[in-house]
């Protein structure tokens, strides 16, 4: 084994272009190189301070935890800020501190316990600008990528000030290197800090007082997924100041919206702060969803309306508050899957510097990343410094920013012990465990794009699922596409073929139609093919399997009838979606007709592609659209027959009552097993109201209305036999689907044992007559 020195000399030799760099053993540091780096670094510290004609500041020893920079009083009642960084395998870290003309000072941490680098500097107070340099060895060919010269942002920052763009300097790598095969292998000396944000030290008892959470039970939820710029962007009510941020959000204009629907918690997509990819930049667009953090801590300073020197926290709590008021929880789509520093060619904007293997998951040949996210690297969740990094993430966000739970994408990615997914990983093992997470909303997108990755129905108790297959299911019979209705009756009724076990209930399955991802609803009818050319990727973006129908014509049509039909859809898929069994979740904007011309991947369309046109309540079927959603949620509030609590079992709960659940043909016969084998587009689904598994809060008996679904996506009316006694003697008709203005259907009253006409495509909801 060579000397450290020699490997450095050969290190900063060109590559021979071509020829694949041989991997090499990873050396043990040698504490005498260490001790001269970081003398070192004094020295240049001194000279620095020489040339500024500014003295460094003291640098007294600190403590190792917590992590991140946080304001105290230090020794002798001395206010300042203790610093605190894990760096595994670095050499030697160098605190920099950046005055409002953006002059650096460099500050060493000579403290080093248990790999974690600190320092108290007295007199550093909050809304300080600051960064890290960590030292190493530059080995890519061993998965060692130290660069002194870029400026890292805190992974642990409160707050975060500026924007990331990618010119070359922010690269570890000389990113423009003639031969891209090694270029991640040339090192790139020139420094970052004038092109890569800061962290901010933030006060951390920030306008913040005791707020009330509503915790919504799981069964009572209806989630609500919005964009925090995109939902506020052209509201006409909030303030043009206020537009596209938390505090747009945190508008009564905003808020009554939400409360008049009647959801329960928004889903935020991502509020960490992320970064644009260069691909975007490169063709003038931007990451409009966010799933790139780069902060874990940090709110998207982007979304604030009052500075972003650490003001973006109040904000954010004071949006949180707002929201808690109205009785509206507060999820947050988390990523904590891998970041925005991408695979080997990408920047080093933080972890990649501190400590790339202690971080980020590596391939046999360590230059090359394990990517299970489709982003270029996955983060090494089994390591304890990055579980322990995501925990206190998550931990921060519930216990100082007042959320209420957390949507995991790529959560299979996360639950990878060293290759396979592992319902006994470290992740799942510590959250379960955990007193603080164990008790939030915990939301699991069960999936990722490795082998194996494909998890629906596997994550353990505390979790819900995004159960894709509802989706798919929904979507394929009102298209007219179910094969047989076997799939959609597990679908309507809470999905016990994936959920019935382990102590799971109904709402474990988070049912949605739409996503972000994806169609909106209004596009699901409208269009068949993607139309993604506005992401300037040749169309080549975006899912091809859409499973949408577009009613006769692809795009905007100005023929009525077709129009009439796909707000008729409309109607069928959002009616369906919240009389389900399970949490429903709706996206913004479906409820008012929203979309994005057909774009089906509008990640990058930070415009009115990607706002919510509230403009379109202007319009009398919008309108009503939207009116419909918030009486069927009414429905599902007022109703626990439509939101349960336990699975239905298909038999009677009490000797002298109804099975609690029954499926009937056209003809008022209830189904039999031949029935679900077969084709049918017309499907009787009768909700038992009577001894409703558990208790009120009060230890009583829950009893409630029953009713008959009639669901049929068939292209003609039908006649539909309503059962008769025992199951009812008479029905009253709730909902009619076909009808654009549901206030003419309620109130007619139906015999059992009677023939109706069930209109094409259409819902029909009756209630049992007692």
């Amino acid at each position: 084994m060579s000397s450290a020195a020699e490997q450095e000399a050969v290190q900063d030799q060109e590559p021979v272009r071509g020829q694949e760099p041989v991997p090499v053993p990873v050396p043990v540091a040698d504490p005498d190189a260490v001790a001269a780096v970081r003398a070192e670094v004094a020295q240049a510290q001194r000279a620095d301070a020489v040339r500024s004609g500014a003295a460094a500041p003291a640098v007294w020893p600190g403590a190792p935890m917590p992590l991140g920079a946080r304001f105290r009083v230090g020794p002798d009642g001395v206010a300042g800020t203790n610093f605190a960084l894990w760096a595994g395998g670095a050499e030697a870290v160098e605190l920099c501190l950046f005055d409002e003309r953006g002059v650096e000072t460099r500050c060493p941490l000579s403290e080093l316990t248990h790999e974690i680098w600190h320092g108290f500097v007295p007199g550093v107070r909050p809304g300080q600008r600051y960064g890290y340099r960590v030292h190493g060895r530059w080995d890519p060919w061993t998965g060692a990528r130290w660069n002194a010269a870029k400026l890292l942002l805190d992974p642990y920052a409160r707050a975060v000030d500026g924007t990331f763009a990618l010119p070359p300097e922010v690269y570890g790598h000389v990113r423009d290197w003639p031969d891209q095969h090694v270029a991640d292998t040339v090192r790139d000396d020139r420094d970052s800090a004038p092109y890569v944000p800061k962290g901010v030290v933030v006060h951390d008892d920030d306008d913040w007082v005791e707020d009330r959470r509503p915790k919504t039970p799981w069964a009572d939820s209806v989630i609500y997924e919005l964009h925090v710029r995109g939902f506020t962007k052209l509201h006409p009510d909030i303030p043009p100041e206020l537009r596209g941020t938390y505090a747009g959000l945190a508008h009564p204009a905003a808020i009554e919206h939400l409360t008049r629907l009647g959801v329960t918690a928004v889903e935020l997509l991502p509020v960490h702060q992320f970064a644009h990819e260069d691909h975007l930049l490169r063709r003038g667009l931007h990451n409009h969803w966010g799933y790139n953090s780069i902060g874990y801590f940090a709110p998207h300073a982007d979304y604030s309306a009052s500075g972003t020197a650490g003001q973006q926290v109040g904000e954010f709590k004071r949006m949180v508050r707002a929201l808690h008021d109205a009785g509206i929880e507060v999820i947050l789509d988390v990523v904590y899957n891998h970041t925005a520093e991408a695979g080997e060619l990408g920047p080093m904007l933080s972890l990649r510097g501190i400590d790339n293997r202690g971080y980020y998951r590596l391939e046999g040949d360590p230059r090359r990343y394990a990517d299970y996210t489709g982003c270029g690297n996955t983060l090494h969740v089994v390591q304890p410094q990055v579980l322990r990094l995501i925990t206190d993430s998550l931990r921060y966000w519930v216990t100082e920013m007042g959320v209420d739970g957390f949507r995991f994408d790529l959560a299979a990615a996360l639950a990878r012990s060293m290759h396979d997914v592992d319902m006994l990983s470290p992740f799942l093992a510590v959250i379960a465990q955990d007193p603080v997470l164990r008790r939030v909303k915990l939301i699991a997108e069960p999936w990722d794009v490795g082998n194996g990755g494909y998890q629906v129905g596997a994550f353990p108790p505390l979790w819900t699922e995004w159960n894709d297959r509802y989706r798919d299911a929904v979507r394929d019979f009102w298209r007219g596409a179910l094969p047989d209705v076997r799939d959609l009756g597990y679908r309507l009724t809470g999905s016990s073929d994936l959920y019935a076990w382990g102590g799971r209930r109904p709402y474990a399955s988070v049912n949605f139609v739409t996503a972000h991802d994806g169609f909106t609803l209004r596009d699901l009818v409208s269009y068949e093919q993607k139309h993604n050319e506005e992401n300037g990727e040749g169309n080549r973006d975006g899912t091809n399997d859409n499973r949408a129908w577009n009613c006769g014509a692809e795009g905007e049509s100005d023929d009525p009838e077709i129009n009439a039909l796909r707000r008729r859809q409309l109607r069928n898929l959002l009616t369906t979606l919240l009389l389900s069994t399970g949490v429903p979740m709706l996206v913004a904007g479906d409820e008012m007709g929203r979309t994005q011309g057909g774009n089906n991947n509008a990640y990058c369309q930070d415009n009115a592609t990607g706002w919510v046109d509230w403009s379109l309540l202007d319009q009398p079927h919008w309108r009503e659209l939207a009116a419909l959603t918030a009486r069927v949620l009414t429905l599902r509030r007022t109703h626990p027959v439509l939101r349960r609590r336990a699975f239905f079992s298909g038999r009677a709960q009490a000797p002298d009552g109804l099975r609690d659940l029954a499926w009937f043909a056209r003809d008022g016969r209830e189904m039999t097993e031949g029935d679900w084998y077969a084709p049918a587009a017309t499907l009787g689904l009768y909700l038992s109201g009577r001894d409703i598994p558990g208790r009120d809060a009060r230890g009583e008996p829950v009893s409630d209305d029953s009713f008959l679904a009639v669901l049929h996506a068939g292209a003609e009316p039908v006649t539909f036999e309503l059962p008769g006694a025992p199951w009812a003697d008479a029905y009253e008709l709730v909902l009619d689907t076909s009808r654009e203005d549901q206030a003419e259907a309620p109130g007619t009253v139906l015999d059992g044992g009677t023939e109706v006409t069930v209109p094409a495509r259409s819902v029909l909801l009756l209630r049992v007559v007692e």
